[in-house]
């Protein structure tokens, strides 16, 4: 006889519910994740056994208020009322759950981090996001998103002097190369599988620039469920890889001489049926004002972590300055033409990467967008050529996390929409992650995020 938990019926549970309940069983899984992305873009979270699955479905896992003050380093920041005292619960979203191909007997569901009177918490990441969209429900208006990750594919070995682990690539393959797509089949094939048996499409595959990194994409999502579809992305390139003995980093710069990893992010706008940015007229130009006015701010969020600035760097096809441009791939905003007669027009952010917290950085961009929107803001002229053969005319993006904290701080619709707790916890995670890679050498920095990433 199954073991049913006292106290929840299981018939008083909405039909989402019911379904996990019956799933679980059905696919003998024995332990349940509750998923979360805290400040310093780390997932986290804690486990529900199936025999209490029900139960804390409705009442979530009991959390610490201070973990959202803890930065990538485990390093726990004095951020007001994010200490000792204090109580969340992770609270499950019984919509998100998949199973864990690459952990036999474990699922996972993205959560929201709520009080314990069950009402939003100001410091929840994934709140933060179905604010922004419903702010831009108001308007009338639909977001579509896709991240589009890179990753580098290898093994971490001891460093032969005694220093941090190494990351050594799968292979040597040129950019596109068919050697590349052999020395990766088996993990890629698994990697595919597992994805799309959590419900997420693949689009495209390749095998990229530098050494062992990977391009695989999955199909664009309502914004909700593309920032929980990068979770899920994220946790499976990497469970897959140590299933197989390997190691897949998506931090931004895991090697230092090597092309770095971005998460370029699509986006579509969307009033009833029509594409919005399939039109070249205010909405479009507004939003893309928005996303360069708010840009130096927005790195903050979208690239969030030291690494990410040794990507950000001119001539790197990363984009380096606040431009944009039609298939312009060193503008940070990009104007993608379509794929064939039923493809849809969209716009690329691409200064964006993995070490960012998904739900923040989308959610930042929706408010940036919808300000631009709003303001009636001009993007100016779209440039057609890589702007750093112009130098002097276009505006650099910041050059460090510093920098770009900087301009968060300075930025007041973002700092508005962040919220005083969130802002706060925010950017001393941030300062404290600044400020902790200053003081070591590179090789502390590259292992600590290709460790974390």
């Amino acid at each position: 006889m199954t073991d049913r938990p006292s106290g929840t019926k299981i018939n008083q549970l909405d039909p989402h519910a019911r379904r996990i309940l019956e799933r679980a069983e059905l696919e003998g899984i024995e332990l349940i994740r509750f998923l979360y992305a805290d400040h310093g873009g780390v997932i986290r979270g804690k486990a529900a056994s199936r025999s209490r699955l029900a139960e804390r479905l409705s009442t979530g896992i009991g959390h610490t208020v201070a973990m959202m003050a803890m930065n990538m380093l485990d390093q726990l920041q004095d951020v007001e009322h994010m200490g000792p005292v204090g109580e969340v619960r992770i609270v499950p979203d019984p919509a998100t759950y998949v199973p864990l191909p690459y952990a036999p007997g474990a699922a996972a569901m993205l959560s929201d981090l709520r009080r314990p009177d069950g009402t939003p918490w100001e410091a929840c990441a994934r709140t933060f996001l179905k604010d922004a969209i419903a702010d831009l429900a108001t308007e009338g208006y639909t977001l579509i998103a896709a991240f589009e990750p890179e990753f580098t594919l290898g093994r971490r070995l001891p460093d032969p002097s005694g220093g941090p682990d190494r990351l050594v690539p799968i292979d040597d393959s040129l950019c596109y190369a068919g050697l590349g797509f052999d020395t990766a089949h088996d993990y890629t094939i698994k990697l595919m599988r597992a994805l799309e048996t959590q419900g997420l499409r693949v689009e495209h595959y390749h095998p990229e620039l530098g050494p062992g990194q990977q391009e695989l994409s999955v199909r664009h999502a309502p914004a909700l469920r593309a920032a929980d579809n990068h979770v899920i992305y994220r946790e499976t390139v990497r469970g897959v890889a140590l299933r197989m003995q390997m190691w897949a980093s998506l931090a931004p710069k895991p090697l230092a001489d090597q092309a770095g990893n971005g998460t370029h992010l699509h986006l579509s706008l969307w009033s009833d049926s029509r594409n919005l940015f399939a039109e070249d007229g205010e909405v479009r130009s507004g939003f893309i004002g928005g996303l360069l006015a708010h840009l130096p701010a927005l790195t903050a969020l979208t690239c969030g972590s030291v690494n990410s600035f040794r990507r950000l760097a001119p001539r790197m096809w990363s984009s380096a300055y606040a431009v944009y441009g039609p298939d312009n791939r060193e503008a940070a905003v990009r104007l993608c033409s379509p794929l064939g007669d039923s493809g849809e027009p969209n716009l690329e952010l691409k200064p964006s990467d993995s070490s960012a917290n998904p739900y923040l950085a989308l959610g930042a961009v929706i408010h940036a967008g919808l300000d631009g929107i709003r303001r009636k803001l001009d993007p100016g002229e779209a440039v057609d050529v890589d702007p750093d053969t112009v130098p002097g005319r276009y505006p650099r993006l910041p050059a460090s996390l510093d920098e770009a904290l900087d301009a968060l701080e300075g930025d007041e619709v973002l700092m508005e929409a962040l919220g005083p707790l969130r802002r706060s916890a925010y950017l001393t995670v941030k300062r404290s992650e600044a400020a902790a890679f200053a003081a070591k050498d590179v090789s502390y920095e590259l292992f600590n995020h290709l460790r974390v990433f």
